[in-house]
């Protein structure tokens, strides 16, 4: 094993965290942008009002993408062990 294969197994494995974390990251950070929005509109100023609205959508996330974010995950850990007789 030299070197340019331990820099390809982490970029790839930097690549699939950052795809699977994205979609997650990215509905947390949109909610949380509207929620602080409205709450300047309003002046409410609630510090638990974010926190049900972020939850219930990265719960919704999931459940929309978890499937398709598992299938990435197992192809990933295929092209490892896949990986291992080259070593």
């Amino acid at each position: 094993m030299n070197e340019a294969m331990v820099m390809e197994l982490g970029r790839d494995a930097f690549t699939m965290m950052i795809v699977l974390s994205l979609p997650v990251l990215g509905v947390s950070l949109i909610i949380g942008l509207v929620i602080s929005l409205i709450q300047a509109i309003t002046q409410i100023q609630e510090v638990t009002l974010t926190f049900v609205p972020k939850i219930i959508g990265i719960i919704a996330i999931m459940a929309v993408l978890g499937p398709w974010m598992l299938q990435q995950m197992l192809a990933f850990t295929v092209t490892l062990f896949d990986f291992i007789p080259r070593l």
